[in-house]
Order: structure tokens, then sequence, then C-alpha cells
């Protein structure tokens, strides 16, 4: 029998600074790298004092490919799966930068793409390919309902060949920065409906006529730059061709969104957390106190590794529920359970980094306090970690229902 106080013989690993660990698209992670190379962190602190959006860095995005990586090659894009979505994104965050400010743009391609119809197709996915029109404003949450999306209270009425629209949604991101905005309203009252999800419809509405046409839209500032904003509609005039499938069936579409959402944000956090690990490894390799580096005192080392462990177990959860999610496999579970485990094992990685790097984590100039904020959004939204739990709890495991 084997001793299990002696180690391994195994070769040890390539150290974790500067590699990828995920090869899967290289070309591609590669060329994301490299494009956020031109967007230092000095460009970022700067967006995040003005509360700036970063037009110049969606603009190369969009030029060179990447924001048309899941629209279908017949309408202009690259028609790439999922996964190679997430590892555009996790590179963007992994480099230090940040893909709030466009990353709506690949999951509400999930209901867009299934659901709307072929004129819909047409008309919009070549120019937002092209990059003519931007697609990423997502409005669904209410003050009122809050996660309760069955209590969503605006409305769609049908009015001859329109739809007239009335309510306010809240956390609506990008909103001043989009031409188009998927709208989620109920078309039907809640008490005329078998089940309380139904009788809510999906809209594609073109932001450009609709401001200032009934569309009002107020920015909210937030702990972090995320160019968010409530929306007011009042007596908003759309066309009936703004629906997306049929009408009243908008929330089994809306899911397609979210959890592209889910799974797209995961990859998201798993690239903030190698950044985080990054970071702390070199300084830990660097920094010199007591006449020696500071990553050989285990209580710095061994949290960074800890860190390191935990995204590694997140990115296979990951992996897994983009790999279901481009099969067209029902994958709620794993992409919830992705975001999840992605969202946390950054926020460890955050936190370690922060503690590595002492008082000189919180100065602006090592860029660590502005990616710690950044990276605590994704416990809250864009679903919180306890309504996750609810729904393993409840739908996975069969638990009584807590709401």
């Amino acid at each position: 029998m084997s001793d299990p106080n002696v180690l391994s013989h195994d070769p040890a690993p390539e150290p974790a600074v500067g590699i990828a660990l995920d090869q899967t698209f290289p070309e591609i992670r590669d060329g994301v790298r490299a494009l956020c190379a031109g967007f230092p962190g000095a460009y970022w602190r700067e967006k995040d004092r003005e509360r700036a959006y970063p037009g110049e860095f969606v603009a190369a995005l969009t030029e060179a490919g990447y924001l048309a990586a899941l629209i279908p090659e017949a309408f202009g894009g690259s028609g790439l799966p999922i996964a190679a979505a997430v590892a555009i994104l996790e590179e963007i965050h992994r480099s230090g930068c940040n893909g709030a400010a466009c990353h709506a743009q690949m999951y509400t391609m999930g209901t867009v793409l299934r659901h709307g119809s072929e004129a819909q197709k047409r008309r919009y996915l070549p120019a937002i390919a092209e990059g003519n029109l931007r697609l990423q404003a997502f409005a669904v949450t209410e003050p009122g309902a809050g996660s309760d999306t069955s209590r969503l209270q605006t409305t769609a009425v049908r009015d001859g060949t329109d739809y007239v629209v009335n309510g306010q949604k809240v956390w609506t991101s990008r909103a001043e920065h989009s031409d188009l905005m998927v709208l989620l309203a109920r078309t039907t009252p809640r008490e005329d409906n078998a089940a309380r999800r139904d009788g809510l419809s999906v809209f594609l509405v073109d932001m450009r006529e609709a401001v200032g046409n009934g569309l009002t839209i107020r920015p909210i500032r937030t702990m972090i730059n995320h160019a968010t904003t409530e929306l007011f509609f009042d007596d908003l005039r759309i066309p009936a061709s703004s629906l997306i499938g049929n009408e009243g069936a908008g929330f089994g579409y809306i899911l397609d969104g979210m959890n592209a959402e889910r799974i797209l944000i995961a990859g998201e956090s798993i690239g903030d957390a190698r950044y985080f690990i990054d970071k702390a490894t070199a300084y830990a390799c660097e920094r010199q106190v007591f006449g020696r580096p500071i990553g050989q005192n285990q209580g710095i080392q061994f949290p960074i590794a800890r860190a390191y462990a935990q995204t590694e177990a997140a990115d296979l959860m990951v992996r897994k529920a983009a790999a279901m999610f481009d099969a067209g496999r029902p994958c709620g579970a794993e992409a919830n359970m992705a975001k999840l485990l992605g969202s946390e094992a950054a926020w460890a990685a955050g936190d370690t980094c922060m503690q590595t790097h002492g008082g000189f984590g919180f100065a602006e100039e090592y860029d660590i306090e502005r990616k710690y904020r950044e990276t605590r959004l994704y416990q809250i939204a864009p679903i919180s970690t306890n309504l996750i739990l609810a729904y393993l709890g409840q739908r996975v495991l069969g638990m009584p229902r807590s709401y």
C-alpha cells in the first residue's frame, strides 16, 4: 500500500501564469488576447472614472467579427457554437477587459435565432453582423416583480397592426448604446392564463424609433460602470411584426436567451478568476518581504492554489453546459450551475488576489479593485445565487417549492 503522505512523482505542471489553460479554439483566443492588448488597464480606468461606455473596444470587437460569432454564415456571421463565444468572453476578461458592454449581443441570439421569423433574421442579422446595428438591450426585470417573471406588469396590447406597450423595466443595461431591444411583456392578463408563466410575449423593438415616442431611458449609477438603466413605456406603439414567435409563448423563448446568458457570463467569470490567479501568482513570486518572496509562505500560496482548483472545477461545468446547449439538449440545470460555480470561483479568486496584494490591491493603478467590483455583480445578476440554489433544490432534487 502506498504511503498517503508521499506525494506523487508525476511531473509538475507548468505554472499557471501567462498560459492558456483551456486550449479550445486556440486561434480565437490568441486573436482576442492580441486585440485586448490594445486596451490596457489605463483605458478601462479612464472609462470607469468617467462612467463612459467603451465604444472603441466594442467597435474593435465588432470589426474583428467576434460579436457576430453566433450569427449564422448565411446572415453574415461566423456560425460558431456557443462554446466559441465562451472562449471569446473568457479571454476578454482574463486580459483585464470587460465584455459586459457587448455580451448581450451574443446571448440574445438564443431567442432571435431559434424563434425569430425569417423576415426578422434577414432584416436585422446581417446589419448586426456588419456592426451597423447593435442588439445589446434585454428588457425583462421590473421593479415590482424582480425575479418573479410571472408577475410582470408591462403590457403589450394589440391595436390593429400595432401593439401598444405600457409599463416599466429596470436594470436594462446598455439601452443607451443599443439600436434594438428584446422585450418581454404581458399580452394576456395573468388571471386569464392556465399557467402563471403563460401570456407573456417577446418583441424585437427598434429603439431608434421608440425613444422619444413612448420610450424614455433613465440611467442608474451603480458601484460599477455597467451602463444600466430603467425604462418607461408610455403608449409606445410597435408594429405587430416586432413579435417574436407566437403570442403568449414568450417565456419559453426567453429561456433560450437566459440559458445562453448564464453560460456566457459563467465564461466571463472563469476569465475573471484566471485574471486574478495570474495576477496573484505573479505578485506572490515577485514581492519580497523579510528577505524572500511572499509566495514562499503557505499562508499566501495555499489560498491561490485553492482558487486555482476551484476555477478549474467550475470551468468543467461551463464546458458541459456549453456542449449541451450547442447540442440542443435541455441545459437549465447545467447553465445555472455553471453560472453559480463560475461566479463563486471568480469572487474567491478576487478575494485571494486582493489579500495577496495587501494595500496595493486597493490602488487603482493595479486594476484589481476595479475587477473586484465588477466580479461581485455576477452573484446577483443576471440571477442571484439563492435563486439558482432554489432551482436546483426544487426542480432538480425534487424538494418542496419555497416560492
